[in-house]
């Protein structure tokens, strides 16, 4: 993407990704389910509520890095799994394992590793970008509340449609007035379609065979692997530190699901 739109252009990003997860999703209610009316009609108020939580997610994330930095940003992310957890032992009486427990404890810490070197809290507005970072975590635990409670007998895939409809009509008034070329809304096309809509719509379908606090820890190899990525594609070599905590996270989760899936060996026998 351009300069400019990296710098100055962070609702607009918002708007074309959700505006794109919103025809991506649309298009396999539309042309796969061939029933994109009758699919929203069914997802009723958990798909409505769903959906809010959804477009609380894409717009908090980069409104919050318009007044803080991405260390601050990705490090709030970081208690997702703690407060997913949480909600679910609240709203849902799930238990939560001791590996689980442990799992999100280790991954707290190597998210905190991996960014404690750039976490920097330099003035009022880095504080409100921190809180309104918070409301990315707290809507997602919400919405795997509501994805474990309702996804059994709902298909929430619709929520993700309404989800990029909402947060695309939220952030629109601040996006105005467009700078993004053709070459931008290309780039941002494939983001909409495969880092938000596709991801998105197998996190409904994962919520119905996992715990919520097992979707919320995989929700963070986002976080983990993004460096990865910058460092493939952009040679943008990162940090031993980001690497350590990245490790840490990743062990996390593989011991996490290791341990039960010896457990579920062990129950079988």
């Amino acid at each position: 993407m351009s300069p400019e739109l990296q710098a100055q252009g962070r609702f607009e990003i918002t708007f074309w990704r959700s505006v794109f997860t919103a025809i991506f999703v649309g298009g396999f209610l539309l042309l796969v389910r061939r029933d994109f009316v009758g699919s929203l009609r069914r997802a009723g108020t958990a798909g409505l509520m769903s959906g809010a939580m959804w477009a609380t997610m894409f717009t908090c994330f980069m409104l919050a890095l318009t007044l803080t930095s991405t260390a601050n940003t990705l490090i709030v992310l970081a208690v997702a799994p703690l407060t997913t957890a949480l909600l679910a032992r609240a709203f849902l009486n799930a238990p939560i394992q001791p590996r689980t427990w442990a799992a999100i404890a280790i991954a707290m810490v190597g998210i905190g590793a991996m960014f404690a070197d750039s976490l920097r809290i330099e003035s009022g507005a880095a504080v409100l970008g921190m809180l309104i970072a918070f409301g990315a975590p707290l809507a997602s635990a919400i919405n795997v509340v509501i994805l474990k409670k309702r996804g059994q007998s709902v298909d929430l895939i619709p929520a993700v449609f309404l989800g990029g409809i909402l947060s695309a009509a939220l952030v629109l008034p601040f996006a105005l007035p467009f700078i993004a070329d053709a070459r931008d809304i290309s780039l941002l096309a494939v983001l909409g379609f495969f880092q938000l809509g596709l991801p998105c719509m197998l996190l409904v379908i994962a919520a119905r065979h996992l715990s919520a606090a097992e979707v919320a820890l995989l929700g963070l190899l986002e976080v983990v692997l993004g460096p990865l990525w910058a460092w493939l594609g952009a040679h943008e070599v990162p940090a031993m530190s980001a690497l350590f905590g990245g490790a840490l996270v990743l062990s996390a989760l593989m011991l996490n699901e290791v341990v039960a899936a010896r457990r579920a060996s062990f129950a079988r026998r």
